[in-house]
């Protein structure tokens, strides 16, 4: 394992200043043949944690039960609507229930998904600079996707809402296959749409569902540890992993490839 110290030079009204960045290097990547980034949506591109939350007491309230923290409900984020649900209302074996309280979740989340829901700071600005590559003096660019286990409805609004659908050249998400992450199929049809070899691909998360959803898919892997589940990422470490959204053109610069070859 091999950690990459940036500095990062940063201008403010009143000062310079210098801002350190490490990026956690398991596995290099070959960031120059990269040509399509598959990102997660909810940890990863955007900050939805307390509109999730908050639906998802909604969601307890109505049936009764006591309010979780959000701590908690952090935690069970990840694999999907229903497995959220699922875990909130402590795995019950009613069906019936279960599906009362899904569809009330997934109603009032609908009206409520951008009450507090925001991206990322530096998120905009790090796509803007890792979509163009030089390439033997021409400028090619990059793909960008979004993969999640969120409903694609709702994802695809969200992305709508902030501003940033226009980017992605697909949106899909846990209800758009058969299975959900990690299962391959959604990766698999993202490469074949863009006509993406693996080895051309990365898969950007901030738990270990995107970090086996690559290896099943045979793409690279970047963790975040910004997100909901970092710790997971110590569990199934991904090829890269960065500490902030503003890293990851640290990434994809020649200054990382070259320190790490150093």
């Amino acid at each position: 394992m091999w950690h990459g110290l940036c500095l990062e030079l940063v201008t403010s009204p009143s000062m310079w200043k210098v801002r350190t960045s490490v990026i956690t290097v398991h596995r290099p990547i070959p960031t120059e043949q990269i040509r399509l980034l598959i990102f997660d949506l909810d940890g990863t591109l955007i900050d939805s944690q307390l509109d999730l939350a908050n639906s998802v007491n909604a969601m307890l309230r109505h049936f009764g039960r006591k309010e979780l923290s959000q701590e908690a409900i952090a935690n069970y984020i990840g694999d999907g609507a229903p497995m959220l649900i699922r875990r909130a209302l402590g795995d019950p074996d009613d069906g019936h229930y279960m599906h009362e309280a899904l569809d009330f979740f997934l109603h009032y989340y609908r009206e409520h998904k951008l009450d507090n829901t925001t991206l990322y700071p530096g998120i905009r600005e790090a796509l803007d600079a890792v979509r163009w590559i030089e390439n033997n003096g021409r400028r090619i660019e990059r793909k960008f996707a979004v993969l999640s286990n969120k409903p694609v409805g709702p994802s695809t609004k969200i992305l709508e809402g902030l501003g940033i659908r226009d980017l992605f050249v697909q949106v899909y998400g846990g209800n758009s296959f058969a299975t959900k992450k990690p299962d391959p199929m959604g990766a698999n049809a993202l490469l074949e749409e863009t006509g993406t070899p693996a080895e051309q691909a990365i898969i950007i998360g901030d738990s270990e569902i995107d970090v086996i959803t690559a290896r099943n898919a045979g793409t690279w892997s970047c963790g975040v540890n910004y997100g909901f589940r970092p710790d997971t990422l110590k569990v199934v470490p991904p090829d890269v992993v960065i500490d902030t959204p503003r890293e990851l053109p640290l990434v994809f610069t020649k200054d990382y490839e070259e320190e790490f070859d150093n």
